[in-house]
């Protein structure tokens, strides 16, 4: 599932990307699975979900 090599270029900016970044990425992203959009959630510093939560609203 994950042989996607979009996939994989949006893992890679979420993983060294800051905190505005990671949302931004998260929330704009489409067309991702919803495997691929847990495996984001993982990367996520859970200290900040509410900020994450926030944007989504």
């Amino acid at each position: 599932m994950n042989s996607n090599p979009n996939f994989q270029d949006i893992k890679d900016r979420f993983k060294n990307g800051n905190l505005d970044e990671k949302i931004k990425i998260y929330t704009t992203t489409q067309g991702l699975s919803v495997e691929q959009f847990k495996e984001l959630l993982r990367m996520f510093p859970i200290q900040h979900l509410d900020k994450l939560e926030s944007a989504m609203a």
